[in-house]
């Protein structure tokens, strides 16, 4: 099968056509014939060489990356009902060695698979599971409770733009920040409030909520700069790791999407409310494979504002 991968670490021109031998699902498991994979950023540093240590533990290159796909099931292992051969399915995926999304067949847990949402392409449904999963995930670890005050950095992103539908959903008061390009797009992913991103937003945030808002997802990786914007005895979600210690009782919540790799009932929630209209799939642009590198570099200079997809 035909995979892109890096088989040594480096620049977006690392990604190469690797051959890989045809896979197979046991039981419990799912084979998809993958048509679209999002490049997400946390696929370059599979290929950079920021996970080296990690992947070699994983056996040798080549490294395929890629945490999103969607395609059509082809094999149903002994054990699977909710999924036949022929659906057109959308799944998570966690890269280890020569195993990820950028690849033309995957084999899957069922969990981590389910339905494309009806009227979605390939391409559009394969930007859904990471990123809303881990949104979801930080909304269940932050627990607040309809009406309740929730701030969002890096609203224009894909997992702060997640954050900002998910929440409004689960009927939570959205403060959000942005550049003023994205104020509209920030808008109408339904943001309460829509504040100027950077240095000062703690402060803009207290102008409106003197004793700060209830929680903070913190998608820009703002850091210490925004915990200011939080009250006491709130909480904090942030992903890619710890970021400081906020205290005043803070509650700091490590957000890692792994915890949710076979959540299947939360990602077939998120199809829901993208059928419905409460979540929506946003696509910068589409490579064939072949252009991956293209896609790494267009992903590495800033400033996409939806995904980039791979079709196989």
């Amino acid at each position: 099968m035909r995979a892109v991968g890096v088989l040594k670490h480096g620049g977006p021109d690392a990604l190469e056509i690797v051959e890989l031998p045809e896979v197979h699902a046991g039981p419990g498991k799912v084979r998809l014939r993958v048509y679209a994979a999002t490049v997400n950023p946390t696929d370059t540093y599979q290929r950079n060489g920021a996970f080296a240590a990690m992947q070699a533990k994983k056996g040798p290159p080549p490294y395929i990356p890629g945490m999103d796909a969607a395609g059509v099931v082809d094999e149903v292992g002994d054990g699977v009902t909710q999924l036949a051969v022929g659906d057109r399915v959308m799944a998570i995926v966690q890269p280890s060695g020569s195993h990820g999304a950028y690849a033309s067949s995957l084999v899957l847990p069922a969990g981590s698979v389910t339905h494309v949402p009806a009227g979605a392409s390939h391409v559009e449904a394969s930007t859904l599971p990471m990123n809303a999963l881990t949104a979801r995930l930080s909304l269940d670890r932050l627990a607040l409770s309809p009406g309740q005050t929730l701030a969002v950095t890096g609203a224009a992103g894909c997992y702060g733009g997640y954050v900002l539908e998910l929440a409004k959903a689960d009927g939570l008061h959205v403060i959000a920040d942005t550049s003023e390009a994205d104020r509209e797009l920030v808008r109408g992913l339904g943001a309460d409030v829509v504040l100027e991103r950077g240095e000062g937003f703690s402060g803009r945030v207290r102008e409106l909520f003197p004793d700060g808002v209830d929680a903070l997802a913190d998608g820009a990786i703002t850091g210490d700069t925004t915990f200011s914007a939080v009250r006491d005895g709130g909480a904090i979600a942030v992903v890619r790791g710890r970021q400081g210690d906020p205290g005043r009782g803070i509650t700091m919540h490590d957000i890692w999407v792994s915890e949710y790799l076979t959540a299947w009932d939360k990602l077939d929630t998120i199809r829901q409310q993208v059928e419905d209209g409460e979540v929506t799939l946003r696509v910068a642009a589409v490579y064939p494979a072949e252009n991956a590198a293209q896609a790494h570099r267009r992903l590495e200079a800033g400033g996409t504002r939806g995904r980039l997809v791979l079709e196989f």
